[in-house]
């Protein structure tokens, strides 16, 4: 069976879904799109591991990175496997060097795992065909043309955030630290990002 491989091209709220997660995949070499739908939980160890913010303890997935590096396993790909009654499947495919291993999982926290081991993500064509979603050239223009202007509809709701980050510019290096390990020990990853957006912006 032909097997196509994927890469991450963005999460977000759901709307059909309260509290869930849309994780979008994409066809690294044609114009279909992947939405699975992910828990809130796994949308963060994703969103993390995306933003390179190391947790102030180790969540369940950076638990399970430590475990195979302790067996020395790693984790080669990622397989969206199947799909049954809209519900999709994967398996995690790891190795010792000498044997190849395939563990069942969800989607979530197969991807979850895969990026902490920069595995490759891949499913195979009847998965695409059936479930993925084709954008001609005018959506996919429509679609770049959406993602640079997603902020306006929410104006209102980024206003303070805005705030909060302009007032990181005024303080100083050792203050942001302090507020970065501060942030990262109460877990607020999202005020985190937001802190090492501005320190990387003075180195």
């Amino acid at each position: 069976m032909k097997k196509i491989k994927l890469e991450i091209l963005g999460l977000s709220s759901s709307q059909s879904q309260s509290g869930s997660f849309a994780l979008v995949l994409g066809e690294k070499e044609g114009n279909r799109r992947l939405p699975i739908i992910i828990g809130m939980f796994e949308a963060q160890a994703i969103a993390i591991e995306i933003e390179k913010i190391i947790p102030n303890r180790p969540m369940t997935h950076d638990l399970f990175k430590s475990f195979a590096n302790s067996f020395h396993f790693h984790v080669d790909e990622i397989i969206i496997s199947d799909l049954k009654e809209g519900v999709f499947f994967a398996k995690i495919v790891c190795s010792d060097g000498l044997k190849k291993s395939e563990i069942d999982a969800r989607p979530s926290d197969a991807i979850a795992i895969g990026l902490r081991f920069d595995a490759t993500i891949s499913t195979y064509e009847n998965i695409l065909a059936e479930a993925g979603i084709v954008l001609t050239d005018e959506e996919e223009e429509e679609e770049k043309t959406e993602v640079k202007a997603e902020p306006k509809p929410n104006a209102k709701k980024e206003k303070e955030p805005a705030k909060k980050t302009d007032d990181y510019k005024n303080l100083s290096l050792e203050k942001l630290n302090d507020l970065l390990k501060d942030a990262i020990d109460k877990e607020d990853y999202e005020k985190a990002a937001k802190i090492r957006d501005e320190l990387s912006k003075r180195n």
